[in-house]
């Protein structure tokens, strides 16, 4: 409960907010910038990272129940219908729940039970984004 407004404390307060969502975010283009067992993803990404970075920080923070400036800088955008036409593998899936679940681990929240679950719960959503092929 938020002792300031008697309100339930959403995953974004649990997790620390905009500071660990961004540290969090960081962390993870830095892993996949950086190590080659990521390169298939990286080479999904534009060059210059960092609009992304701004992005998933923005959107991870609404999803997690916070601001959601995210949602209202992109109206009616659907993450999943974002990606389906950019042909994510089981192995670019993969790699990316890898790196998040990596980047949570070392910059995440305080509550390891609570990173535990966000990193589940972004796995099931990156393996949602599989392009099976035809």
């Amino acid at each position: 409960m938020n002792a300031e407004t008697g309100k339930p404390l959403t995953p974004y307060d649990a997790l620390g907010g905009e500071e660990v969502i961004a540290r969090i975010v960081n962390r993870f283009y830095d892993l996949m910038d950086s190590e080659a067992q990521y390169a298939p993803l990286r080479a999904m990404h534009a060059r210059d990272l960092g609009p992304m970075r701004h992005s998933l920080t923005g959107w991870l923070c609404a999803w997690a129940g916070g601001p959601r400036d995210w949602f209202e800088e992109n109206p009616g955008k659907c993450m999943m219908s974002a990606h389906r036409d950019l042909g994510v593998s089981r192995e670019t899936a993969g790699q990316w729940a890898d790196a998040m679940a990596r980047a949570i681990a070392e910059c995440g929240p305080e509550n390891r039970e609570l990173g535990r679950m966000m990193a589940e719960r972004l796995d099931m959503m990156a393996q949602a984004m599989v392009v099976e092929p035809a």
